[in-house]
């Protein structure tokens, strides 16, 4: 089985359960299977620490512009998104280390940057139920889906609000490892899908 890479970006006021779920779906999946399937990273714009909602400070391992290549690439969602549209050097190297990694994963408000930065264009997406409005606005090439809890494009894979990351990270686990290997880490962390 081939390691691949994970990236995670974190931002201030990024929701903790939309980096924090994904980050322990992939984690769990590396410690449970040998050789280990995933290494898992955090990116930030900047150097130091990040402030999540609700105050958790967060230490990013690496900074976007010098992060390692991600195979997998993961943009959580947040209050914070609204404040990094117009962040244009941040959609540059969301869209550069997107052309670069096999697939991209958003997480609720996440595919509002995503969007920003040109990767959602005839593809379809879904985003947090509160959002999906602004996300039509945005990506008007998309189609918008809502109450799905994920929607794989191939690449492009985006996942409604807060929690359904940990869907959308189980089923990119049975994607590229097999379900046997996104089943064992579900029950390991105890965790059933919604229907």
């Amino acid at each position: 089985m081939t390691c691949r890479t994970v990236a995670i970006l974190l931002f201030d006021e990024v929701e903790v359960l939309d980096f924090a779920g994904p980050f322990e779906v992939f984690a769990v999946a590396g410690e449970l299977h040998e050789p280990a399937p995933f290494r898992v990273y955090t990116i930030a714009a900047g150097p130091g620490p990040i402030r999540a909602r609700n105050g958790l400070s967060v230490n990013p391992d690496y900074r976007l512009s010098d992060a390692p290549r991600a195979d997998v690439l993961i943009v959580p969602g947040g209050i914070g998104t609204r404040a990094l549209l117009g962040d244009t050097d941040l959609l540059d190297g969301i869209a550069a280390a997107a052309r670069q990694a096999e697939l991209v994963l958003s997480v609720c408000s996440g595919a509002l940057l995503l969007a920003r930065a040109g990767l959602l264009a005839g593809l379809r997406a879904t985003t947090h139920h509160e959002v999906l409005d602004v996300l039509r606005e945005l990506a008007p090439a998309t189609e918008i889906v809502a109450g799905a809890r994920y929607v794989d494009n191939g690449r492009v894979i985006t996942a409604a609000g807060i929690s359904a990351g940990i869907d959308a990270s189980l089923h990119i686990v049975g994607r590229l490892c097999g379900e046997q290997v996104s089943a064992r880490t579900a029950t390991y962390m105890e965790y059933r899908s919604l229907p």
